[in-house]
């Protein structure tokens, strides 16, 4: 709890920030995803002094982990959690001015052209103790 307390100095955080990335990535991820679950913002490790109530959250969603469903709690018990990433293909559009300056309401299909290219998303995924074959 005390590493999520807003009441901190640059230096207590920078700790607190570091004690985060040695917890390792599968606890990690779990801390991440109950806290996005239930609110905004706490993936980039955003610390605010003047309001310590996004801090104070993370240790909120820590002690509420007992009250999820005992599946769920299952799963966050869980010794082996490895964190995997798949690949995902989508096409990326942008429109680009062929003139310099200026527009023409007109002409605008004109004007404008249309480069797409293939792009990849890494998508992360947890993976939930021993692989089973199916």
């Amino acid at each position: 709890y005390n590493l999520f307390n807003g009441y901190t100095s640059g230096k207590e955080q920078q700790t607190a920030y570091n004690t985060l990335l040695d917890l390792g990535s599968p606890t990690l991820h779990r801390v991440l995803y109950h806290y996005n679950q239930h609110y905004e913002s706490f993936g980039e490790f955003t610390w605010r002094c003047e309001d310590e109530l996004g801090p104070r959250k993370a240790g909120l969603i820590l002690s509420q982990l007992g009250d999820l469903s005992s599946w769920c709690n299952g799963l966050l018990q869980e010794p082996k959690i490895s964190l995997r990433r798949g690949s995902l293909k989508y096409l990326g559009c942008r429109y680009s001015e062929i003139k310099p300056y200026g527009l023409d309401w007109s002409e605008l299909s004109r004007d404008l052209r249309k480069t797409c290219e293939e792009q990849t998303l890494s998508v992360p995924y947890n993976d939930y103790g021993d692989s089973k074959d199916i």
